[in-house]
């Protein structure tokens, strides 16, 4: 769906669900002066043509003991492939995402750990790859995501 198929009304609803995925279509509509009715038809068309892929919930990591959160920037052998590139990534449990990026570096994973100890190790893990020729850590002192600060 193309962006300029979307509406103000639509962004608005966009932005009530992504601060909060269990707010009702009641209280939406309150907040667009739209019906119920409405708002759920505006939903479901936002389902089906793929702009809202799911409902999620936010998590505060540092209460599962999970409280440090790095970037680790990769550099790999020239001749890696991109899906090598994920599949190194991503089969590490501490790996949050990861970006495969033109230029340099060649990626960039968002990483979360129990401790700098326990993020040293899982560095560490990533450096022990045969295609990856360095890291850079940059570790997150806080963070703010559009949509979860409860603003629209």
């Amino acid at each position: 769906m193309s962006e300029d198929l979307l509406d103000a009304t639509d962004h608005e609803i966009i932005a009530l669900l992504r601060a909060d995925a269990r707010r009702t279509f009641a209280d939406i509509a309150a907040r667009v002066s739209l019906s119920t009715a409405a708002v759920k038809r505006r939903v479901d068309r936002l389902r089906r043509d793929g702009v809202i892929t799911g409902f999620t919930v936010q998590v505060d990591h540092s209460k599962l003991g999970w409280s440090i959160e790095a970037f680790c920037q990769l550099r790999f052998f020239g001749s890696t492939k991109v899906d090598e590139i994920v599949e190194t990534t991503t089969k590490i449990p501490e790996a949050q995402a990861v970006f495969t990026i033109a230029g340099d570096p060649d990626a960039v994973v968002w990483l979360r750990g129990r401790d700098m100890a326990h993020l040293q190790r899982t560095i560490d893990e990533l450096r022990r790859s045969h295609n990856i020729t360095s890291t850079r850590t940059l570790i997150v002192l806080d963070s703010w995501i559009r949509g979860q600060d409860g603003k629209l």
